[in-house]
């Protein structure tokens, strides 16, 4: 019932060439490991703040599933032909959840340029057809959550009276030239304008999210592997109260 769950929850899950049965009869702890990762919480200050390098709420997925056994690998593949090495070529999969049964292989797209997804489906498709993976995985942003994105980011600076750019470097947020050009040009109420073009900017449509791995999975990029797509809700976002 676990992909159910998702489902009711406001995750957007989608399975294809058989992955939901292949991971409820061979791979049911994989799946229950995921489960628990993906109950997760994403504080809309987490969304505004930069910090620098990976996105917090990647990093606590990561940690959670490594903590599971969903470990980096490096699988290399060589051809050999009469004993000679003709090819070769180098995976490397950010989660890969080995057993008795053989291995699911996940990646986490929160937020990088849309090329990922074709690149990520790709290895799956070599590292199927190669016998070596099960079932290939992607967790990226989902379509509510994507959709939420600037009302959640204007209602941030609303609730912490950022009225001009002066008022966002108090939380570490510092405007690029451009966005302060687009901001004042446009004219309109401060937070709802800078909420557009932050959005834009960090969360654009050339990122990974949603509708942009279905483009993917509509032109058979991956296939024949079995895949288990999952995209992060809206539901997850919570307000943390201003400082």
């Amino acid at each position: 019932m676990i992909v159910s769950d998702w489902k009711a929850a406001g995750f957007d899950v989608r399975t294809i060439n058989h992955a939901r049965a292949i991971l409820v009869k061979d791979f049911p702890e994989a799946l229950c490991e995921l489960d628990a990762a993906l109950k997760m919480r994403i504080a809309d200050d987490e969304l505004v703040r930069g910090g620098g390098g990976e996105a917090r709420p990647t990093q606590r997925l990561r940690r959670s599933l490594e903590e599971s056994g969903w470990r980096k690998e490096k699988i290399v593949i060589r051809k050999i032909v009469d004993g000679e090495e003709r090819a070769s070529t180098t995976h490397e999969i950010d989660h890969v959840r080995k057993t008795g049964n053989g291995a699911v292989a996940l990646e986490i797209e929160w937020n990088n340029k849309d090329p990922f997804f074709d690149r990520d489906l790709e290895n799956f498709h070599r590292l199927h057809s190669e016998g070596v993976i099960s079932v290939g995985a992607i967790v990226t942003r989902g379509r509510s959550l994507q959709e939420s994105l600037i009302p959640v980011v204007r209602a941030w600076a609303q609730a912490r009276n950022v009225t001009r750019f002066a008022d966002l470097e108090r939380f570490g947020v510092q405007p690029t030239v451009r966005q302060e050009k687009a901001v004042l040009n446009a004219g309109g109420v401060f937070a709802d304008e800078w909420a557009k073009v932050f959005v834009r900017d960090k969360f654009g449509a050339a990122t990974t999210h949603w509708a942009k791995l279905q483009d993917r999975i509509k032109r058979g990029v991956g296939n024949p592997c079995p895949l288990l797509l999952v995209g992060i809700p809206a539901a997850v976002i919570y307000k943390e109260t201003p400082e």
